[in-house]
C-alpha cells in the first residue's frame, strides 16, 4: 500500500508512538491552547468563563453536523452511562431490552439494573435475528470496544423497525472515524473522548427516530434530570419548577466548561478533515497492520472494516512497548491497537518490529 502519513498536519506532535485511541484520543494543539486559554481567564472570571454556552454551543452544532441531524435534537452530558439511565428510564415497567454479549458496561449496566427492566444478551452477529415481539429497546455499539467488530447497522435497525422496538446506539467507539446517521436510529449517544479528542466529560445524546429528522417533541422522554441549563428560558430557570426547553436541551447536564471549550476545537478539526476521510486513513492503517501480524504468524480477532485491531497472545507485550514509548492497551487477553488519523505507516511498522520479538505469551 502506499505509505500513510499523519493527517492534521501540526496539530499533533506526540512523544510518544500513540496507538490508543480506543481509551482515550490525543487533544489537538487548537484545543489545549484554547483549554490553557480558559482557566487563565477562570482566575478572573470563574470557573464558568466569561460566556459559559458559547463553547457548548458551539459543540452541540458541530457534532450534530458530524451526525447529519439538526442541533436541536442534541443533548449534552457528561457520561454515556448518565444518559443511558436516563433512556432505560423511560422505557415502560416489564421491558425487554435486547443488547450484544459483552458489550460496554457503561450502555449495558444502566440498562440491565434499572428497576422493572429485563436485559436479555445475545451474540453480536445475532442481535438482529434476536429482535422479537415484545422487544421495546435494542442496545448496542457501533463498534465493540474488546475487539473492534463492527455492528451490523442496518439489519439490526430493519429488525427493530419491524418489531416495533426502539434503538439505542452507542458510537463512543465510531464517532470520529466511522460515517453515522443519528437519524436512522431513536437514540444515538457517544463519549467524544475517544476518537473525537476531546477532553472526558463531554458526551452527547441525539434523538433520531426517521431518517428525515423530523421531530416530535412531546414524545421525546420526560426529562427527569432537568437543572436550570435545561429550561426554556436560561434566565428565568434558576429557582423552582422550570419550563423545559422545547429542544433536546431539556436533557443537558450543567456541562463541565473547560471539556467543552476544548471540545469546541477539536471538533472543528474532526469537521475540517472530513469523517470519510478519516475513515479510509484509518482502516488503510489497520489493515496494513493486519497483513503484519499475519506475515508473522499472527491471527487477530476477525473485525473487517475496523479501526481497531485486537490480537490474542501478546498481552505480555505491553509493558515492553511502553518502555520502548509505544502507548497501547489490552482489553480481555487481546492487544489492542487503535488507528487514527494522527498514526502513520511507520507508527505499524514499529509495532510489528517490536512484535516480531516477542513469544506468543500462553
Amino acid at each position: 500500500m502506499q505509505r500513510q502519513q499523519p493527517l492534521g498536519g501540526a496539530e499533533f506532535a506526540p512523544e510518544t508512538t500513540y496507538l490508543n485511541s480506543a481509551s482515550s484520543g490525543l487533544l489537538p494543539r487548537r484545543s489545549a491552547a484554547a483549554l490553557r486559554a480558559a482557566v487563565e481567564e477562570s482566575t478572573s472570571y470563574g470557573t464558568m468563563g466569561r460566556d459559559y454556552f458559547a463553547a457548548a454551543h458551539a459543540s452541540r452544532a458541530a457534532f450534530a453536523r458530524l451526525v447529519d441531524v439538526p442541533a436541536e435534537r442534541v443533548a449534552l452530558g457528561s457520561s454515556v452511562a448518565v444518559l443511558c439511565a436516563l433512556i432505560a428510564a423511560s422505557l415502560p415497567p416489564g421491558s425487554e431490552v435486547l443488547a450484544p454479549e459483552g458489550d460496554f458496561s457503561s450502555l449495558v449496566n444502566p440498562l440491565g439494573t434499572h428497576p422493572g427492566l429485563t436485559l436479555r444478551t445475545v451474540p453480536l452477529e445475532a442481535l438482529a435475528d434476536a429482535v422479537r415481539p415484545g422487544t421495546a429497546l435494542v442496545a448496542f455499539s457501533a463498534v465493540q470496544s474488546l475487539d473492534g467488530r463492527i455492528a451490523d447497522l442496518a439489519a439490526v435497525r430493519e429488525a427493530a423497525r419491524t418489531h416495533g422496538a426502539r434503538t439505542l446506539l452507542d458510537a463512543t467507539q465510531a464517532a470520529g472515524w466511522l460515517p453515522l446517521r443519528a437519524a436512522e436510529f431513536d437514540y444515538l449517544v457517544s463519549g467524544a473522548f475517544k476518537w473525537l479528542l476531546c477532553p472526558r466529560g463531554t458526551t452527547f445524546l441525539a434523538f433520531g427516530g426517521d431518517p428525515d429528522g423530523a421531530t416530535d417533541g412531546p414524545d421525546w422522554p420526560p426529562a427527569l434530570h432537568a437543572g436550570w441549563v435545561a429550561g426554556e428560558d436560561l434566565g428565568d430557570s434558576n429557582y423552582g419548577l422550570i419550563k423545559p426547553a422545547t429542544t433536546a436541551r431539556r436533557y443537558d447536564e450543567p456541562h463541565a466548561h473547560f471539556s467543552y471549550v476544548a471540545a469546541e476545537h477539536s471538533l472543528a478539526l474532526i469537521e475540517e478533515l472530513g469523517v470519510p476521510a478519516i475513515h479510509a486513513h484509518n482502516t488503510a492503517l489497520a489493515a496494513y497492520y493486519r497483513r503484519g501480524l499475519a506475515e508473522r504468524g499472527l491471527t487477530p480477532r476477525p473485525a473487517p472494516g475496523s479501526a481497531i485491531v485486537s490480537t490474542p497472545g501478546l498481552t505480555g507485550a505491553e509493558a515492553r512497548l511502553a518502555e520502548a514509548g509505544v502507548r497501547i492497551s489490552v482489553r480481555g487477553g487481546l492487544l489492542r491497537a487503535a488507528f487514527h488519523l494522527y498514526n502513520s505507516t511507520d507508527d505499524a511498522d514499529l509495532l510489528l518490529s517490536l512484535l516480531a520479538q516477542e513469544a506468543p505469551s500462553r
